[in-house]
């Protein structure tokens, strides 16, 4: 089966209505992650030397170089160059001396990162490695809205497994693409993760005309990830490429 991930082409140009897609793995050689720490700031520096496991500190330094990198292409700036601004739930903006229209949002599990790239709305991204031992009925009903747990519910086990994840990142997309982190719960809302279904916001607890402003769609990683972008908008298409 062929792919859908794409090389880029040499001129990268991001339609009014496209949404471009993302995915690196971040398992680098020695050089190449040295080389993506040569562009981070300071403080990125700093973030990634907190990490107590050398994995983490080098899948984060990747992660920022490449969202450095790509930020530098689509605004024709040097990546080191540019400065981050974020809000008070931690999604990040860059600064800019004239306003743009790029909206952005990352992901990263399991040594895979998915960048999400627009200028059609806003915009979030989530994936997430499949660990079957996380998918705990308690866990579901901790996070999950009730319709949602009794979804899960009619579903066998391997199934559930699945369908566990599909909903995670479909309500991670949604909630970062809202800007809100945690502050906004994720039992507020409800999303479609059954196999026959389409992904879907299917309502919101604070305004019923919510979920109409919004589409969600799967994102196929790879074996062993699932992956969910959610977009305030209907007319778009996604282009993937692979970094």
């Amino acid at each position: 089966m062929k792919s859908p991930w794409l090389l880029p082409p040499d001129d990268l140009t991001l339609g009014d209505d496209e949404v471009h897609i993302w995915r690196v793995t971040l398992d680098l050689p020695d050089a190449a992650v040295q080389t993506f720490r040569q562009l981070l700031s300071s403080d990125e520096t700093v973030r990634a030397d907190r990490y107590h496991f050398e994995r983490d500190r080098r899948h984060f330094t990747v992660a920022r170089g490449v969202l450095r990198s790509l930020l530098g292409r689509y605004l024709s700036l040097a990546p080191a160059e540019l400065s981050f601004q974020y809000s008070n739930y931690g999604k990040p903006d860059v600064v800019l001396k004239s306003p743009s229209e790029l909206k952005f949002n990352l992901a990263h599990s399991g040594g895979i990162a998915l960048y999400a790239f627009t200028k059609v709305a806003d915009v979030g991204v989530d994936v997430e490695f499949i660990r079957p031992e996380f998918t705990g009925d308690e866990i579901a009903r901790r996070y999950f809205s009730e319709c949602e747990v009794s979804a899960l519910q009619t579903l066998g086990d391997v199934q559930r497994h699945q369908a566990f994840f599909d909903c995670w990142t479909r309500k991670e997309a949604f909630i970062k693409a809202k800007g809100m982190g945690l502050s906004l719960g994720l039992d507020q809302f409800d999303v479609t993760l059954t196999p026959h279904e389409e992904p879907a916001l299917l309502c919101t607890r604070w305004d019923e005309a919510e979920a109409s402003r919004w589409s969600i769609r799967a994102i196929e990683v790879g074996e062993n990830y699932k992956g969910a972008i959610a977009v305030q908008a209907h007319d778009w298409q996604a282009k993937l490429f692979e970094f």
